[in-house]
Formats: structure tokens, sequence, C-alpha cells
């Protein structure tokens, strides 16, 4: 190993909408909200990832918080760039050094966004800190983090449903055949439990709140072998502006969750029809790999086997899969460096 070597540090990085996750060495040194709470008089970066999740939705009137990424993509290139910048400085890097270490950064991407969102990701690690940033499609990392062979000349479909995108590709012989890419996800399922709340029971609830009712109930389907038990929420009274509590069940969740998670399945149903005849004989062997925050949702699997008659296999790390992946193409940068740009 030589000098420069040693100063020289490589991270994955899964840059996602609802969480960031940095690998170094194959180890997970970050999981983080990806969010920012900023002082609005100075600009002052106040706290970043969980410390700044605890102050969403709570904060007055010269504090706001920023979710720097939509939708898979970089929404807001200044608050991006400090939460990287403030994430990589959380890491122990074991090596104390005179000065910051050159660091190498693979970062997975959306598959449909364009050249200059592109270019966004790229720009925003460089002011981080970055000396070299490569990007790497995320239904590609999703295999290689699930333990596919993507080389292989076999056909596999990986579905990623992470907070603002969900990713569904075709893959064979180290290459995408047919992607997929739609905006509903995670945060969409948290939009329609808040509009149901407001509907249904008349409470105004925030996105902490209904992001914690998708982990303890939600649900895909309206029938479970082993449900959950009830969820305690509170919040305001739309009428009377009173704190309330109500109880809701995964019946309630899979209901107002359906037409989100229809419009994955009408995504997955066109991958599908598109997918060359030789790769779809490969599938129906395989099935459908599920990775992602949003494979965690209950009877989602089943769903998806009871729509396309598939098997459906969920990732055995499915937060971390992506990630995972990113740190073993990372690791492995001969044998896939055709997959990273």
């Amino acid at each position: 190993m030589g000098l420069f070597s040693f100063f020289k540090k490589e991270i994955a990085i899964d840059l996602g909408t609802a969480n960031t996750v940095i690998l170094h060495n194959d180890v997970v040194v970050i999981d983080q909200p990806s969010i920012v709470a900023i002082e609005r008089d100075s600009g002052k970066i106040l706290a970043v990832g969980e410390r700044a999740m605890m102050m969403h939705g709570k904060t007055h009137e010269n504090i706001k918080t920023i979710r720097p990424l939509r939708d898979g993509v970089i929404a807001n290139f200044q608050a991006a760039e400090h939460m990287l910048r403030e994430m990589i400085n959380m890491i122990d890097f074991k090596t104390r050094f005179l000065f910051p270490p050159a660091l190498k950064m693979v970062i997975c991407i959306p598959s449909g966004i364009t050249e200059v969102e592109e270019r966004a990701v790229k720009d925003s690690a460089e002011q981080a800190g970055a000396k070299e940033v490569r990007l790497i499609h995320e239904p590609m990392a999703a295999a290689i983090g699930i333990g596919i062979d993507v080389r292989e000349p076999n056909g596999n479909m990986i579905i990623d449903i992470g907070g603002g995108t969900s990713e569904i590709a075709v893959i064979a012989l180290g290459g995408i055949v047919n992607n997929k890419s739609i905006r509903i996800a995670g945060d969409d399922f948290n939009a329609d439990i808040e509009e149901y709340m407001r509907n249904k029971h008349n409470m105004m609830i925030g996105e902490r709140t209904a992001e914690r009712i998708k982990i303890e109930v939600g649900s895909a389907i309206t029938e479970l072998e082993t449900p959950p038990d009830e969820c305690i929420v509170h919040g305001r009274h739309m009428s009377s502006g009173i704190p309330k509590e109500i109880k809701v069940n995964y019946r309630e969740i899979a209901e107002c969750l359906d037409k989100s998670i229809s419009k994955i399945e009408t995504a997955v149903l066109n991958a599908l029809d598109m997918t060359p005849p030789e790769l779809s004989a490969d599938i129906f062997r395989t099935g459908i790999y599920l990775a992602g925050g949003g494979s965690l949702l209950r009877g989602l699997d089943k769903r998806l086997h009871k729509k396309t008659g598939l098997q459906v296999h969920i990732a055995e790390d499915p937060l971390h899969a992506v990630a995972r992946g990113t740190s073993i193409a990372l690791k492995n940068f001969n044998n896939f460096s055709f997959l990273i740009r």
C-alpha cells in the first residue's frame, strides 16, 4: 500500500430521499434521515440527520428543516452539500489525519434521472469534499447487494421501493435491459396516511406521525396472518383544534395505501410486458426481488405474488441492500467498473 493509498478513503453512499446510508470498509458507519435544520436569519446549520428529524414539525419561525432530496433527486443543492459534509464528518476513520483524507465516493442514483440531476449529485459530493465521484444505478446496486451475480446471462427483476422513487428493473449480462422509475414510494404512503386521517378521523397529523403509523401498522393487504396491534395516534382535531387520541388498525391503512400500491403494481406489469421472452422465462424461474424500506410493508410480497403469479423474495436487509451493493461495487471496482460511471 502506497503512501497516497493510506490517505485515500473510499466510501459508498446511498443518498436517499428519506435516509442516507454510508458504508466504509463494508461497514455501515452512517444511517441517518436525509434532513437538515437551518437557522433562517444566519443560514447556520443547526443539526443534520437524527437531530434535525427530532426538530421536524416542531420548529419556530427562525428555524426551518429542509429535506434536500425529493423524488430521489437533489431539490436543494446547498442543503444537500451541507448534509453530506456533516455526515462525512461524523465518520470515524480510525486514523488521525493532519489533513482531511482524499475521499473516493461511489453514490447510487435512480435509473430514471436526467444528466442535469446526475451533475447535481456529483457537484454536491465534490463540494462536500470528494476528490473522485462515481455513480451507479440503484437497481443494479440493489441486485449486487441482494447477492445476484449481475454479470450472468440470466434475467432478474429488481424492485427497489425507497422514500421518493420506486425503481423497477430487469437486469441481465451486467446491464439494465428495461426499467421503470416511478415517483411513487414511501413519501407517498405517508401522504396517503395524512390524507386518510384528515378525511376519515378529522385529525391533522404530521409527517413523522404518518411515518410511525406506516411502520407500526402499515400493510398492503387487508388480511394478515399475524396482524399488528392497533396504533395509538395523537394529533389535532380539525374542528375543535384540541389535541386528540385515536386508535387505527392495519386494515384502515391497507385501504388508504391501496391507490399508491396499485400504481406500483401497474408499473411492475408494464416492466414485465416490455421484457424479452427469454428473460421472461428466467424471471418465471427466479421470481421478483424486493429491496428498499418500502418492501418492509406488511403483505406487499403476497400482493405482488397474487398480481403477477411470480415468486416474490424480500432482501435479507432491504434497508441497506442498495448501500451494500454500492460498497461491494466500490470494493471490487475492477470487476464492476462497467457499471460505475
